[in-house]
């Protein structure tokens, strides 16, 4: 059984896995706002420490990151900041190997999930942020920084919205949930004015909205929320275009929060698709939900070592 870890700005995983993909006693815990780097070390000792010792441990983090020496700073945990991450793991269990949390998910698609027996696929989430993996020729593109795969910051609108990355108009400057909900909001929806619930309050403008109240004002026939999600899915068809005429891909899976839209996203991105993807080699590709769910961070960590020859 292989100790596999996911860490991100809002909770912490772990779990044990097997040879075959199987998840057994998983674990979670939020991640301390705002807690320093020995703080946010001492919460993830007491999350693994359950579970004993194991042969090795596979690691997915936020990024950005030093790769493969796995010194993290992710955007979202200031407390680290080129925190040696990898190294403090491997003089515990002697074997640690780690990946940006969305390649991790991209290889878990690929190796159990809804990309298994394609060679060449494109893994995604789409959630507080916009993360890739890339697979080609069934085996993990790491490029020269580990990096390879980052869809993000595809651009999709040259004069668009400005992005985390210091750019403008990429992918995840348009397509994330908060930016779904802050357009939409600059539009003038009232979150819930749709889809009241028995439990609804007025709107205050100081109130935090989610995307998934996006989502349910939308499926309510909200025009604003629609539009959001038009939005949204046209900048994924474009940039998913792009990447399928660049890497002749078989397959692009596509997970993370704002996935559970269903079609209010994939609708939009299909069409796109089907109107900028016109070469007969790009049209063979399929745009599918992700498979694996919240347990795939913690498989596509333990397949950087359970299937080295392919993801590491």
């Amino acid at each position: 059984m292989i100790l596999a870890i996911d860490v991100g700005g809002t909770k912490m995983a772990a779990g044990l896995v097997s040879d075959d993909g199987t998840v057994a006693g998983s674990r979670r815990v939020a991640t301390p706002q705002g807690a320093g780097a020995e703080e946010l070390w001492k919460t993830l000792l007491a999350l693994v420490e359950p579970f004993g010792p194991a042969d090795a441990v596979g690691i997915g983090c936020g990024g950005p990151m030093l790769w493969p020496s796995g010194e993290v700073s992710p955007l979202n945990m200031p407390g680290w900041r080129g925190f040696p991450l990898r190294a403090r793991l491997e003089a515990m269990y002697g074997e640690a190997r780690i990946h940006n949390d969305a390649v991790c998910v991209a290889a878990a698609e690929h190796w159990r999930g809804a990309g298994q027996g394609s060679a060449n696929m494109l893994g995604m989430v789409v959630s507080t942020g916009v993360g890739g993996g890339l697979v080609l020729g069934n085996r993990l593109i790491d490029g020269g920084t580990g990096n390879a795969g980052h869809i993000g910051h595809v651009v999709v609108e040259p004069d668009g919205p400005p992005c985390g990355c210091g750019g403008r108009g990429c992918l995840e400057a348009v397509a994330r949930g908060p930016a779904l909900v802050e357009w939409a909001l600059a539009q003038g929806w009232k979150p819930g004015a749709a889809a009241p619930s028995r439990d609804a309050v007025p709107y205050e403008e100081d109130r935090a909205v989610t995307g998934r109240t996006l989502a349910d004002d939308a499926r309510a026939g909200d025009e604003v929320a629609l539009a959001a999600f038009r939005r949204a899915g046209r900048a994924l068809g474009l940039a998913i275009t792009a990447a399928t005429h660049l890497c002749d891909l078989d397959v692009v899976t596509i997970g993370g929060g704002l996935s559970q839209a269903g079609s209010l996203l994939f609708d939009p991105l299909h069409e796109t698709l089907r109107e900028h993807a016109r070469m007969e080699f790009a049209r063979r590709v399929k745009v599918v939900p992700a498979a694996l769910g919240q347990d795939a961070g913690l498989v596509g960590a333990a397949a950087l070592i359970l299937a080295a020859d392919r993801y590491a």
